[in-house]
């Protein structure tokens, strides 16, 4: 039977729809069990290797680079959804130890995956530890071998369709050269090497936290949490302060049809915010379960800028440019709305900050410890995703280069836990870099308080109206010109 390629997109497109419906409801709290078993029962036949390998196939013959883009992008959620099929065992069984697992907290014991919360949470630095060893021997012992069962079965599906290695098979899929962007990072980590110690030790000690060299994985937790901070973001400025911001871009929370703002409590929603997206840019749902606390703000203006990413692609664009595509490119525009949560100028205008800069000095710290850790992500998942890897000494490979690049003890036994699906390190990465580029284009343009004007609202919603089209470096080439620069971003960070 010949292959329906109009079909095929009509269906992906159905099933996305349905898969991103059901997180919703489940997320926020509306139906109790997340029920994805019979949405990918129903579409199995769209990830079977046959579908995969025709897939390719046309993407490899497809001519002009708008139609090779298209295949590229349908190619690997055919690809991903391959792999979640064929793994989907290991991946339940960890889902289910992950809910029902525990570990001894000292006084009690802790679900675990509430441990990152209990560690932010807890003053104390020896049962942060407690808790941190407890939460190694889980890995070691219970979900580590079925990391690994799903590592190797994923490793040898990549060879069998003739990639040399799941990391060609992802530079290939993502059209990222991640042996070039390693370099970058790695550079990036070089250039903010002798000021590490000297933004982050300020802020550890302000916290009552160890210096670099005695600091633990297991005071990170308490570190990004900075609970002394809270006093500025009260829970009920929350969704005003968002609301606010977008009206200074001229866009009308209120008025956007497509955009369903979900504030409602309910027992089981989740307690950080989200954005799902089950038709695009028709129905975009952001949800929100205010708490208060800076993390509270950052989360809702990182998933709000997904929001309005969304929510402005042009409707006439086909299923892959609107639903898939870089995801370096939305993830751009929500970092861009999240780093306003860490500008003076907004601090001070819409949260009435008097002395923002204290705010600013931990954002500084906490972003600059996720930037070096991603980037010694990515060359180690390089090392872990690559041809003829010896897994045995990965363990140990893990450890060294998160260690060295956070200049911390870090443990081996998260080796795979901490590892991202089809290299999505290389998305946050890039779209680190881009955001710095967008930002600085808009205060360039706008003036430092770009997100008081309308005209860079008009500015932000051409570039949202053209989804995911085109990749990271490609419409940043389009728009503002040259190349995604780590450089910039080190002087920035």
């Amino acid at each position: 039977m010949a292959f329906d390629l109009d079909r095929y997109r009509e269906r992906a497109e159905g099933f996305c729809e349905a898969l991103s419906r059901e997180y919703y409801l489940h997320l926020a709290g509306r139906k109790p069990e997340l029920e994805i078993e019979p949405i990918y029962a129903a579409n199995a036949d769209l990830f079977a290797r046959d579908a995969v390998g025709k897939l390719r196939e046309l993407a490899d013959g497809a001519r002009g680079a708008r139609a090779r883009r298209r295949l590229r992008y349908l190619l690997q959620f055919a690809f991903d959804g391959h792999l979640g099929m064929e793994t989907r065992r290991e991946v339940a069984e960890l889902a289910r130890l992950e809910a029902s697992l525990e570990v001894d907290g000292g006084d009690g014991t802790v679900p675990y995956r509430a441990i990152p919360i209990e560690q932010a949470n807890e003053p104390g630095p020896e049962r942060r530890q407690l808790l941190e060893g407890g939460r190694n021997r889980v890995l070691a012992e219970r979900l580590n071998p079925l990391h690994r069962a799903a590592l190797e079965r994923s490793h040898e599906l990549c060879r069998g369709f003739g990639w040399a290695s799941y990391a060609a098979a992802f530079a290939e899929l993502r059209g990222i050269d991640l042996e070039a962007l390693a370099a970058q990072t790695r550079r990036f980590v070089a250039a903010t090497e002798t000021r590490y110690a000297d933004v982050l030790n300020p802020e550890l000690r302000r916290l009552g936290l160890p210096e670099l060299g005695a600091l633990r994985r297991s005071d990170l937790p308490r570190f990004f949490r900075a609970a002394d901070l809270d006093d500025l973001f009260a829970a009920d400025g929350l969704i005003e302060s968002f609301r606010e911001t977008l009206a200074g871009l001229g866009i009308d929370l209120g008025s956007q049809g497509n955009v369903h703002l979900d504030t409602e409590s309910r027992p089981t929603k989740s307690p950080r915010a989200f954005c799902s997206t089950p038709r695009v840019p028709a129905e975009v749902y952001l949800v929100i379960a205010p708490h208060g606390g800076r993390d509270d703000y950052a989360a809702l203006f990182h998933e709000g800028g997904h929001a309005e990413h969304y929510a402005h692609t042009d409707p006439g664009l086909c299923f892959e440019f609107r639903v898939l595509g870089d995801n370096s490119v939305t993830e751009s525009f929500a970092f861009l709305l999240e780093h306003l949560v860490e500008d003076p100028g907004w601090l001070r205008r819409r949260l009435g900050a008097a002395d923002p800069e204290r705010h600013v000095a931990q954002a500084r710290a906490a972003k600059l410890v996720l930037l070096r850790r991603y980037s010694a992500k990515l060359s180690y998942e390089l090392e872990l995703h690559g041809e003829g890897a010896s897994l045995d000494a990965l363990p140990a490979r893990y450890e060294e280069l998160l260690g060295d690049a956070l200049r911390m003890r870090w443990p081996r036994e998260s080796w795979l836990a901490d590892v991202d699906p089809g290299f999505y390190a290389a998305c946050y990465m890039q779209a680190w870099a881009l955001e710095t580029r967008w930002r600085a284009a808009l205060v360039e343009r706008y003036g430092e308080a770009w997100f008081e004007s309308p005209d860079a609202g008009g500015w932000l919603r051409a570039l949202w109206r053209r989804g995911q089209e085109l990749d990271a470096r490609e419409l940043l080439a389009e728009t503002v010109g040259g190349e995604l620069d780590f450089a910039q971003l080190a002087d920035a960070a």
